[in-house]
């Protein structure tokens, strides 16, 4: 108690520190996974892919982040066993923070695109199996959530499947792609604009004050789907459109396609933002909850007004900077991309994230995506996947939650020799 209240200010400023270098690793390596198939269909560059991923990952992290927090910062082990020992729980929470900060930034030094939950996750079960022993961690939750990195990929890839094989049965094998495109594409873009309204309506109002019912929620998507449908409508058939898609009947297809990816990259962000912020800022809140009570500690705390927005900047950062390394792995390495399969599986995954994101469940946001992505390629055939490239990625998250726990053990350890 004694050293919280000699070191807080101090112990809160390093914290924050190491929560920005792990937003910024979150940015540079998780992030760089939500745009790449975007960047990698040709729908986007890189640049504008950075302008889309700034506005919408903030806006995520700060309006939708706060449900997934909860879970990072008190789901993943017991803090109430550390109720003697309050330093204890905040060395570690810094100790994970960098730990995974430091593995973030080699991975997307090289290229790797890892996963930022794996290595939280892996990083705060390391520093409490070494304090507390195997009974503060919360192996019932953890189970959960490490289902979830299975049972999300396998979803995210069946749902990109099937959007995939409708696609191709009501647009592309068809005597007139062009013309079928036109008339299903308002759905797709009304079912898009769904998605990115429920979320956006059902979790980012909620956080600025304003609570709406799950009909009035429903309501409003729904009301901006159609409109956006309606929109597209005539858009599709305007003077303006053919005479964009004049070049071909399937460069006409691929250009409505583009449009309807343009859309789940936003929808990518927003969930990427609201879900991944919390690996970055859980720990952050935990302790300066800690902190600020005196050393009390509650399985449950209010999230600080400056928490969130200090996640998001981290993350906008560490795109800008490193973004881009990362994105071309994922964008061209796994398989070819068209518009119109990357929206298969973006949309996928945003569908899933977005879900996921809204029962408080950390997911690998970067597995999800891969799974997706496979789903197109095995509707494609075997052989349209790059294996090897698909083996070295799950080299890399094999690797992760082990390196995660293994950096948090050494760190904590120079922590504890510092300030004890």
């Amino acid at each position: 108690m004694e050293l919280l209240q000699n070191y807080g200010t101090i112990l809160i400023v390093i914290t924050a520190v190491f929560a920005f270098f792990m937003a910024f690793g979150v940015g540079a390596n998780d992030v760089s996974n939500a745009m790449g198939t975007s960047v990698g269909s040709g729908t986007i560059t890189a640049k504008q892919a950075i302008i889309i991923a700034l506005i919408f990952e903030a806006s995520g992290a700060y309006l939708a982040g706060g449900e997934v927090t909860e879970t990072i910062k008190s789901g993943i082990i017991n803090p109430t066993d550390f109720i003697t020992e309050p330093e204890t729980l905040v060395f570690g929470m810094m100790a994970s923070l960098f730990a995974s900060g430091c593995w973030l930034l080699i991975a997307s030094r090289w290229g790797w695109p890892v996963s930022t939950t794996h290595s939280i996750v892996g990083a705060i079960i390391g520093f409490a199996c070494i304090t507390a022993g195997g009974g503060a961690v919360k192996w019932g939750a953890i189970t959960g959530i490490v289902g979830s990195w299975f049972i999300t990929p396998f979803i995210a890839g069946i749902l990109a499947y099937l959007i995939f094989y409708i696609t191709q049965k009501l647009i592309f094998d068809t005597e007139s792609p062009l013309r079928n495109a036109q008339k299903y594409g308002p759905y797709f873009m009304g079912l898009t604009v769904f998605i990115v309204a429920i979320v956006t309506v059902s979790k980012g109002l909620k956080h600025v004050g304003l609570n709406l019912t799950l009909q009035q929620t429903l309501a409003i998507s729904l009301t901006l789907s159609i409109i956006s449908g309606i929109i597209s409508h005539f858009y599709f058939r305007s003077k303006n459109f053919i005479n964009k898609v004049r070049k071909g009947a399937f460069g006409g297809v691929e250009h409505i396609f583009s449009i309807l990816m343009l859309m789940t990259a936003c929808a990518m962000a927003f969930a990427h933002g609201s879900n991944d912020v919390a690996n970055a800022i859980g720990p952050l809140a935990s302790v300066v909850t800690i902190i600020e009570n005196g050393g009390n500690i509650s399985a449950v705390t209010p999230n600080a007004w400056w928490v969130l927005p200090l996640g998001a900047a981290g993350i906008a950062l560490g795109l800008i900077v490193m973004g881009y390394k990362v994105m071309a792995t994922i964008g061209t390495g796994i398989t070819d991309l068209t518009p119109s399969r990357g929206f298969a599986a973006q949309f996928a995954t945003a569908a899933t994230v977005v879900v996921a994101s809204g029962t408080g469940l950390p997911i690998s946001t970067t597995q999800t995506l891969v799974g997706a992505v496979l789903g197109i390629g095995f509707a494609r055939g075997i052989a349209a996947l790059n294996l090897n490239v698909i083996r070295n990625i799950v080299v890399s998250w094999v690797v992760t939650l082990p390196a995660g726990a293994f950096f948090a053990i050494i760190i904590y350890y120079c922590l504890d020799a510092i300030f004890r």
